[in-house]
């Protein structure tokens, strides 16, 4: 067959050749174009959720929420707070500056001064007070303890001030310590169930903070009943409630106060239900409407972090096998689901990028462990420590030589210990030596040790190293055994051991023009978040940033 373009001029044939290519090379540059900058990044934390949880209950979930996080997102099953002391300031730190507690400095909850030997809370800052609540000394109301930056510091600092970083939380830790030295923090008030930053941040709440108090939404509950969402055969898997001793109260829960008014008492109730949880996401989306997020005038990112607090009460009550811990989860994806719809509608769904993550799992309660044949108990801190000052003062002749402790850590009297010409290590290898002896302790760690380099490469050596700040930790480090945690009283269960049941929590990430979607099975931490999140945002990673950038999931 003759061809058709056998005797075109070179001219018109090379014309041809390029309008029948150039489909096909505008398809390709649109496809290696980069994709444009999310306009809002949303950081969720939710406090206590081990990933099993999440993986145990996966079949249960509705459509829109952790569903929809897991089949449009990537999540990762092998992730980690990969640091020692697993409680909820740590978490919260490690996601947005992606350091560990020796560089940023959040040891814990709580620790003690080194200096002063007074009790320090995480985010205490006297200089500062709640907006039009009450404020106690040792409230949380500034991160003048962090001693690192987060990716939203570096978002307002590429952005010249103009990216809007904003944080909520039930609890003022989890807010602060997301929202970094420059964001702003927003915190449920348990006496008024108000949201409220503080003076840190401004002097007074904005006109849409104020129109939102107005309307009294954390109201609307009182009297109101908890009670199962699934039909009961749903929750045939759980703990029986007449198996493991816990709080007296059990479904249906009725949110009311002692006086019968709607108070302090009432307010505080919300905390273990979740009705904490959906008022979080209320004040989140007034908050996206009234700071207009991701629509910022400059075209700039925004960044909102937020942190619900709600599955971490429930599960220190009634513990992670409980019909209780069960459905609050199940009532958190309906809500989440809601959450993503409402930015669906306000933003579009290809201009916004989703994070989800723990800041701690949790074991079980150990009547539910004990009865599976598993070694399981609490250790009540002041028998311990007193034993333990006994057999020092037997031993040496030191009074009171723990000085202070906030479990694990716990602080040693140096300068008793020198002026009985007394070496540290001596005293801290005898301390040591006297807590392995005891029953539930696991390994202690001392200060000669870690400033000795003297550890052993174990991954439990690696965790504990990474929470040990050399100026505020304790010159003993206590870990117990599995399924062992400090804690007095019959009921409950905890968390704050290096043991994977508290380490592995979900790592979830969304966003259809930025995030590949799949099941990872790569080891992955919590700190590999900020600078992740550094890569697609093109910004600077916090300057104690330690994580990587999660490639395999990127476009």
């Amino acid at each position: 067959m003759t061809n058709r373009f056998r005797f075109l001029p070179r001219a018109s044939a090379v014309f041809l050749t390029f309008a029948l290519a150039a489909p096909l090379l505008a398809a390709a540059a649109a496809e290696s174009a980069p994709a444009p900058l999310p306009k809002l990044v949303v950081v969720m934390v939710v406090d206590g959720l081990p990933n099993e949880q999440l993986t145990r209950y996966r079949a249960q979930l509705g459509e829109g929420g952790f569903k929809r996080l897991l089949a449009d997102g990537a999540s990762f099953s092998n992730a980690h707070q990969a640091h020692g002391i697993t409680v909820t300031a740590v978490g919260h730190t490690a996601v947005l500056t992606g350091a560990y507690p020796y560089q940023h400095g959040i040891i814990g909850n709580d620790w003690i001064d080194p200096v002063s030997g007074k009790s320090v809370y995480c985010t205490e800052d006297h200089a500062s007070t709640y907006i039009g609540e009450s404020t106690r000394p040792e409230d949380g109301t500034s991160p003048k303890n962090l001693r690192v930056d987060t990716l939203g510091d570096q978002l307002r600092y590429a952005t010249g001030n103009a990216a809007r970083v904003l944080t909520v939380s039930g609890k003022d830790r989890g807010a602060i310590l997301l929202a970094g030295k420059t964001g702003t923090a927003y915190m449920y008030m348990e006496g008024s169930g108000n949201f409220a930053s503080s003076s840190f941040y401004m002097p007074a709440h904005p006109q849409w903070v104020q129109d939102y108090a107005a309307g009294k939404p954390q109201d609307r509950y009182f009297g109101k009943s908890w009670t199962p969402l699934l039909a009961d055969s749903a929750y045939a898997g759980d703990a029986p409630d007449d198996v493991i001793p816990r709080a007296a109260n059990r479904f249906p829960l009725t949110m009311n106060s002692n006086s019968g008014a709607r108070d302090g008492d009432y307010y505080l109730n919300l905390k273990t239900s979740p009705f904490l949880d959906q008022l979080t996401l209320d004040f989140a989306r007034a908050a996206v409407e009234g700071e207009n997020l991701g629509r910022n005038p400059a075209g700039v990112p925004d960044l909102l972090g937020v942190s619900l607090s709600a599955h971490d009460y429930v599960n220190h009550k009634y513990g992670p096998e409980s019909r209780m811990s069960h459905d609050h989860l199940q009532r958190l994806d309906r809500m989440l689901a809601g959450f993503f719809s409402f930015l669906d509608s306000r933003l579009g769904e290809d201009n916004f990028l989703v994070v989800l993550t723990a800041d701690h799992g949790f074991t079980n309660a150990p009547e539910f462990s004990q009865a599976r044949h598993i070694d399981a108990m609490r250790i009540a801190s002041k028998p311990l420590l007193a034993d333990l000052n006994a057999h020092l003062l037997s031993k040496f002749a030191l009074t009171n030589a723990v000085r202070a402790a906030v479990l694990p850590n716990l602080y040693l009297d140096y300068a008793q210990i020198e002026a009985k010409g007394l070496t540290r290590a001596a005293v801290e290898n005898a301390a040591a030596r006297f807590l392995l002896e005891q029953k539930g302790i696991a390994q202690v760690y001392t200060r000669s040790q870690f400033e000795g380099g003297a550890a052993t490469p174990t991954r439990m050596d690696l965790l504990m190293r990474r929470a040990w700040h050399r100026q505020l930790s304790g010159d003993l480090m206590v870990v117990t055994k599995p399924y062992v945690f400090f804690g007095g009283g019959s009921t409950g269960a905890s968390h704050g051991t290096p043991y994977a049941y508290d380490t592995n929590v979900p790592l979830l990430l969304m966003g259809r023009r930025w995030i590949r979607p799949g099941d990872y099975g790569q080891y992955a931490e919590v700190v590999d978040l900020a600078p992740t999140l550094a890569h697609l945002l093109k910004v600077r990673p916090p300057a104690a940033s330690e994580g990587r950038v999660l490639t395999e999931l990127l476009y």
